[in-house]
């Protein structure tokens, strides 16, 4: 994207009316941002969407004045820009209809050809929340995903600083401009996180964190990612509405269940108990349900996933490593388990991904 390209784009994203939907539409009928304000008012009127009021909007030159103060930030600090039509722009997000048109980066992100998961949750982070996301994160670490969330406190934070504790790309996506970080405290992580991957924004650097820029930045969050993961949160909360725009966009959806009494997992049963999101009970479910290859040469990969099993399915796995392969009837006889009971453990250890069935009523570990 040429300097004068990304000039003519900001000084229409700053037209009232124009969203980032309106935007792509424009350059669309247009061809470039440039030829959208040198186009005659009768060939604009043609466009679907396109109100008198909007005309006259288009016409507005202190746009210009607002884009030259802008692209003189960017170029000082090294600002990052990737355009929605660029090939480098984050491939899941680039299919949201309402994605922004302009992404501003800092640090070193790289997200081609990667795992992308998304981790929000409430900023009241209780041990639960902290235990089992330091768990999944653990175990997942192999896999080398990128980790991505909004940079607030609570959940937010904890999947950060886990994240870089593995070595592990982070984005934090922000809810105001690259000129300031929010919150003040989370200041003293920003060069361990630009090192391990960075920041991402469509704001500007006269945008402040405003209440109505976090809900709008979460669809960053929920669009740039394979699936996002609601570790805790209230009845109420930023998480859930990440977690609908998930859902809106086809995305995966995985919440951590908790105790009906516990206030930080009402909103995660909630999800789950409408069908809006998978139960996700540790690292297997996720890598089952996103059919995320593990090539049997990874034995790190696999012994971290298996550490989830409990002690029934653990015998059940340890007895099958050494047969090889078996029937349901002899593992039961083996393990000393009722067959009922073998049948539950199996389909348990199935999901996650741990054994497989073999014709004939054999099961065979992974």
């Amino acid at each position: 994207m040429t300097t004068s390209d990304l000039f003519y784009t900001m000084a229409l994203l700053k037209i009232e009316g124009v969203g980032d939907i309106m935007a792509k539409k424009l350059i669309s009928h247009c061809g470039s941002a440039e030829a959208v304000f040198k186009t005659k008012k009768q060939h604009l009127a043609s466009i679907d969407g396109i109100g008198s009021m909007l005309l006259k909007n288009l016409k507005d030159e202190s746009v210009f004045d607002k884009a030259h103060k802008e692209l003189a930030f960017i170029e000082k600090n090294a600002i990052n820009v990737t355009y929605f039509q660029d090939e480098n722009y984050p491939d899941k997000l680039k299919h949201c209809v309402d994605a922004p048109v302009i992404l501003f980066t800092s640090g070193t992100i790289d997200l081609k050809n990667r795992k992308i998961i998304s981790i929000v949750g409430t900023r009241q982070i209780t041990s639960y929340g902290t235990e089992f996301c330091k768990k999944l994160i653990e175990d997942l670490a192999p896999l080398d995903p990128v980790i991505v969330s909004g940079f607030a406190y609570g959940v937010d934070i904890v999947a950060h600083q886990l994240a870089m504790e593995h070595n592990l790309q982070t984005i934090g996506v922000l809810a105001h401009g690259l000129n300031q970080i929010y919150p003040k405290n989370h200041k003293k992580y920003m060069t361990k996180m630009e090192q391990n991957g960075g920041f991402m924004t469509e704001f500007w650097s006269s945008s402040n964190p405003d209440k109505e820029n976090f809900v709008k930045r979460n669809r960053i969050v929920a669009g740039i990612a394979e699936a996002t993961i609601v570790i805790e949160s209230a009845e109420r909360g930023g998480s859930l509405i990440t977690a609908n725009m998930a859902n809106d966009y086809n995305r995966d959806v995985f919440a951590v269940p908790g105790r009906t009494t516990d206030k930080y997992s009402a909103g995660c049963n909630h999800l789950i108990k409408t069908q809006k999101a998978n139960v996700l009970t540790n690292a297997a479910d996720l890598v089952y349900m996103l059919n995320w290859d593990i090539k049997e040469e990874t034995k790190s990969i696999q012994k971290q996933l298996f550490v989830s099993l409990d002690d029934d399915e653990q015998k059940i796995y340890d007895y099958l490593i050494k047969t090889g392969k078996e029937l349901m009837d002899i593992i039961a006889l083996e393990c000393e388990f009722p067959i009922y009971r073998v049948s539950s453990i199996l389909l348990n250890m199935e999901l996650k991904g741990v054994i497989r069935p073999l014709p004939g009523k054999l099961f065979e570990a992974i």
